[in-house]
């Protein structure tokens, strides 16, 4: 069977040979339970603090602030549950935009729906880009999370985080930022952006599925 060409790489890669190498130790040798106490359990507990460790400083985060999930869908959905959870005697409020992926938009249609909290969707102008202005007039005091996409999954446009977060700091609204299209690919510095809760995911990257 011939192999299609293939163009759809913002949807998901194949994992790289590097990748793969670096890896399969890891079913083989060193298999592990990361948690256990013994050596076996020693090696793959090092080999998910050192991705953690890679992870962290392509993004100017901390190690520790490194949380490992399935993939994007799962780390969406735990940005918002879990801040709509924390804050809720905060505020009921919630911004995104009208283009976000549905691991954002269900989760927040879910939250409207079963626990009444109000959700304000932002929309975009003919270039499919956020004004900054847009979202500071939906911010109220009992907003607890914006999010936005860095880059759209479909059209690319590039989103203006950086302004969009300095609005949040200055507010004590937490930040949330869907970047599973733009990580590895341009840089992000989740400090100087102002970005407290940022999702990526491996496959975008070459990386496993």
């Amino acid at each position: 069977m011939e192999l299609p060409v293939y163009l759809d790489h913002a949807a998901t890669t194949p994992v790289a040979e590097a990748v793969v190498s670096a890896m399969l130790p890891y079913f083989t040798k060193y298999y592990g339970n990361a948690s256990a106490v013994h050596s076996l359990g020693a090696a793959a507990r090092d080999a998910v603090e050192g991705a953690r460790e890679t992870v962290a400083s392509a993004l100017n985060a901390t190690p520790e602030e490194i949380v490992f999930t399935s993939g994007g869908t799962e780390s969406d959905n735990m940005a918002i549950r879990g801040v709509a959870a924390d804050r809720a005697e905060r505020g009921r409020h919630l911004v995104a935009t009208t283009i976000e992926h549905h691991a954002v938009l269900e989760p927040l249609e879910s939250l409207a729906e079963r626990y009444g909290y109000s959700v304000d969707l932002v929309p975009v102008d003919g270039d499919g880009r956020i004004d900054p202005s847009d979202v500071a007039k939906r911010l109220r005091p009992d907003t607890v999370l914006v999010s936005v996409m860095h880059a759209n999954n479909e059209i690319g446009t590039i989103q203006p985080i950086a302004e969009i977060g300095v609005l949040c700091r200055e507010r004590g609204i937490l930040f949330h930022t869907d970047a599973v299209q733009t990580a590895g690919k341009i840089p992000i510095d989740v400090r100087a952006m102002n970005i407290d809760l940022l999702s990526l995911t491996a496959h975008k990257l070459y990386g496993p599925k």
